[in-house]
């Protein structure tokens, strides 16, 4: 189910967002185990590939020596440490560096932010994904789904630890510049809506009294909604450089 909610700051600047729903959160999900899968499979492959060009005398050795214990213990405690780092690590780096996107969540065109609509950080990821390990191990997921459809805004039990919400990107259609080609418009305003376009003034006009912080927050926001509209030009931008051209 898809709900959305209202934030508004400080600054008197209301946020609305999309919350992405169930369907959309395991579909997202499941891209990014079947990416998982396919480099758990490269990597065990690519082991058994290097161990087959090990010379059999050194293999027979390896197996009847008085060692034996420590290197199988060795080898488990490997094995251990890839699958986690692939299975629950790939969550946490993709979001960190991704801006709360995994590739799955890139294709279902949602994201993770934190309450408040600020964007994801390392130690919300970090949280939320640790408690992924027991909610994956329990029921798979069926807690998740259950906590999901009672909370107001869709969270899972990672989502209410580490204070995050997952929501759709904004999107607003393209205009049809074919459709009017005798009245071609050329500004980057005509990519946006109208609340949206009085959201960025607002902003403008009040960031110099911002802390740096809420100012950087605020500008990441604004940005974040627009950015997957514009033209390639403008979308390079910075934070503030994208509101400032719009």
């Amino acid at each position: 189910m898809d709900r959305t909610i209202d934030v508004r700051t400080p600054e008197s600047i209301a946020f609305s967002y999309e919350l992405a729903g169930l369907g959309s959160r395991f579909l997202a999900l499941a891209l990014d185990q079947l990416i998982q899968i396919a480099v758990l499979l490269a990597l065990f492959a690519g082991f058994a590939l290097a161990l087959s060009h090990v010379p059999p005398q050194t293999r027979l050795h390896m197996l009847t020596s008085s060692r034996v214990n420590v290197v199988k213990s060795i080898a488990l405690a490997i094995v251990i440490i890839v699958v986690f780092m692939v299975l629950f690590g790939y969550f946490i780096i993709f979001e960190t560096l991704s801006n709360g996107q995994t590739p799955g969540k890139r294709v279902l065109g949602i994201r993770v932010v934190r309450d408040g609509g600020y964007p994801l950080d390392f130690g919300a990821s970090l949280v939320r994904n640790l408690i992924r390990v027991g909610e994956a191990m329990v029921g798979y997921y069926a807690l998740s789904a259950i906590s999901m459809l009672l909370s107001r805004e869709n969270k899972r039990l990672g989502d209410l630890a580490a204070g995050t919400i997952v929501v759709r990107d904004a999107r607003l259609a393209t205009p049809n510049f074919e459709a009017r080609a005798e009245e071609p418009v050329y500004s980057p305003t005509a990519y946006l809506s109208g609340e949206e376009r009085a959201l960025i003034k607002r902003f403008l006009e009040r960031r110099d009294g911002l802390s740096r912080e809420r100012r950087e927050a605020l500008a990441w926001q604004l940005a974040y909604r627009v950015r997957n509209r514009l033209p390639a030009d403008l979308a390079r931008l910075d934070d503030e450089s994208l509101l400032e051209r719009l």
